[in-house]
């Protein structure tokens, strides 16, 4: 029976309102081996069942509708904590769709693992963001919780395992099935001292404080498009309302920022946690006054032609595959933001050529540098229709 709630329910998940495509799908064989997992420990009476259930890094529903369609959730709502906005918004219209409306709630990570017994968790990529999360759990899950950590093997090290072995006392890996594997850890260690993320550090060459969660990309350094980008922040034209797109730690918005006191500047990303590290990144810098940081998918609550400039980095990465769906996506939102002769600045991988698409949804673009891997562009927004 259990089986074939499963089977019937993932080939109705979405990824909407992500971007979608053939070759892309709402759930991997690593949620289906999480749920396995943690039926077989639940046969086996190793996790009580009817403790709390939290679930972290669900990307589109599949682990949180897959616990509510085998009746796990006798120990109240499943607590769900997903950092990106397009997890969250998927798992609700999943929901609805599979009529899966209540049993849970998204919450924010100390307070989705909070008290649980089991904690069902899609590996993240970063190892930093993994320690958040293993020394969220160690703090705030029962003391005899199980962290069950499912990931593609391809994407898996043994540095994953270190991580959670700083956290707890037993990490046994599992049998892999179907290229994934799942890490079991249990016997949670105290944990004293302050919680080892959000951190903070001076760069000096930026002149600038940077702040970062785990799950921040490039954590407090300065990846190498934004750096490059950051060559032409001379070029860049003073407007009075400035966007920065998938702005991560801020670093784009503290710059432009600090270089036009007069702009009122608006740092956007889908993640909750470069969210935080905006926001303390503007705030360390005495720049909080002077930056709106708001947490988005593709500036959806952006009004139309609000802004004269946008600064793009975007993704060449949805989840582990290559795609430019996502860098796609942002550029028509970008031009639905930007008033009639505004600019988007974008640095991108010169291998997407992304040049034809700025110059069909944006409008006329130059190309104002490039090095043996990136290219910066300036488009100008063309007049409205």
């Amino acid at each position: 029976m259990a089986d074939n709630n499963l089977e019937s329910l993932f080939p109705r998940l979405r990824r909407f309102p992500d971007v979608e495509a053939a070759n892309l799908q709402a759930w991997d064989a690593t949620d289906r081996l999480l749920l396995d997992t943690a039926a077989e420990l639940r046969a086996a009476g190793q996790v009580a069942s009817g403790g709390r259930i939290a679930v972290v890094g669900d990307r589109y529903g599949a682990l949180t509708l897959g616990v509510l369609a085998l009746g796990w959730h006798d120990a109240g709502p499943v607590r769900v904590h997903e950092d990106l906005i397009t997890g969250e918004r998927a798992l609700r219209h999943n929901a609805a769709a599979t009529g899966l409306t209540e049993g849970f709630e998204q919450l924010p990570l100390a307070d989705a693992v909070e008290g649980a017994a089991l904690v069902l968790l899609q590996l993240p990529r970063s190892l930093a963001e993994l320690e958040e999360i293993a020394d969220a759990v160690a703090r705030h899950a029962a003391s005899g919780v199980v962290l069950l950590a499912g990931g593609r093997l391809k994407h898996m090290s043994l540095g994953m395992n270190a991580v959670l072995e700083r956290y707890f006392g037993e990490v046994q890996p599992q049998l892999a099935r179907q290229k994934s594997r799942i890490l079991l850890a249990r016997a949670a260690k105290a944990i004293h001292g302050p919680p080892p993320f959000p951190v903070s550090e001076r760069n000096s060459g930026l002149e600038l404080t940077v702040c970062a969660r785990g799950a921040v990309f490039a954590g407090t350094g300065l990846d190498i498009g934004t750096r490059f980008l950051l060559d032409f922040l001379p070029e860049i034209p003073s407007v009075r309302h400035a966007v920065d797109l998938g702005c991560g730690t801020g670093i784009l918005a503290a710059l432009y920022a600090r270089s036009h006191p007069e702009a009122r500047v608006t740092a956007t990303d889908r993640s909750a946690a470069a969210v935080d590290s905006a926001r303390a990144t503007a705030r360390a810098n005495g720049l909080d006054r002077q930056i709106e940081v708001l947490q988005d998918d593709a500036m959806s609550t952006l009004p139309d032609a609000c802004a004269e400039l946008v600064l793009l980095n975007p993704p060449f990465h949805l989840g582990a595959a290559v795609h430019a769906g996502a860098g796609i996506k942002l550029i028509e939102a970008a031009a639905r933001v930007l008033a009639p002769g505004g600019e988007l600045w974008t640095v991108f991988n010169s291998h997407l050529h992304y040049q034809p698409a700025l110059e069909r949804l944006v409008g006329r673009t130059r190309e104002v540098g490039r090095n043996p891997k990136f290219t910066v562009t300036a488009s100008v927004r063309r007049p409205q229709p």
